[in-house]
């Protein structure tokens, strides 16, 4: 019964941002249009060497993804901040792991629309083929979106109380994504050339080994980083 209404709590607010966000539409469009901003600047500093273009897409595919998502966090909690209304779910009955979990929800869906316009783009731009691969190459997106989504919600959280939100969350969130960024970079570079070494195998192992302990940490450490 305890987890059903947590359940129920975690999907009422997953919903009340994704149905905040489906009105205004301000926000997505706008980190849509930075991920492909990036990306066309990338294939603009790489010039019109072709072959450099396509071993550059997955770094800029990702990079460009990171950079985006991290407007999309320092919303995650603005509105409740503005509003006043924070306090008041801290206050609601029941576990507040539940507040995590119907943010870290709508967070992965609105990550998720955005790499998939962001790898749609990279296509076009970067002139890169469908690989064989496809269902591993979506794997790999769904993964690195969990990693990128969960540790970018929870760094969120610890920053939203702070005056200097907006640069306190890249300094402590770069750093801790490095290693789900390579992977996922890795892994898609991989699979882009045919993984004929099979290189990609290692790489989504180590994606779903970060995933899963920093999904466990962010859960067990979210009640005492909201309270701080």
């Amino acid at each position: 019964m305890a987890f059903r209404d947590d359940w129920m709590r975690a999907r009422a607010v997953a919903w009340k941002d994704l149905t905040a966000e489906r009105r205004s539409k301000a926000g997505f469009n706008s980190v849509a249009a930075l991920g492909i901003t990036i990306l066309v600047l990338f294939g603009f500093a790489l010039g019109p060497d072709a072959e450099a273009i396509r071993a550059a897409a997955p770094g800029a595919l990702w990079l460009a993804a990171l950079f985006a998502g991290v407007l999309a966090f320092n919303r995650s909690y603005q509105v409740e901040l503005e509003g006043g209304a924070l306090d008041a779910l801290l206050l609601f009955p029941g576990s507040r792991r539940s507040l995590f979990a119907g943010k870290l929800l709508a967070n992965f869906v609105f990550v998720l629309l955005l790499v998939a316009i962001v790898v749609a783009a990279s296509l076009v731009l970067f002139h890169v083929a469908v690989p064989p691969t496809w269902p591993a190459m979506l794997l790999v997106i769904f993964l690195g979106a969990v990693g990128l989504t969960t540790l970018g919600t929870f760094y969120a959280a610890m920053a939203s109380r702070s005056r200097a939100r907006e640069v306190l969350l890249p300094l402590l969130l770069f750093p801790m994504l490095v290693p789900v960024l390579l992977a996922a970079m890795e892994a898609t570079k991989a699979l882009l050339a045919g993984d004929v070494m099979r290189d990609a195998r290692a790489w989504i192992s180590l994606l779903v080994a970060y995933d899963a302990i920093f999904l466990s940490a962010t859960f067990l450490a979210f009640d005492a980083v909201i309270e701080a």
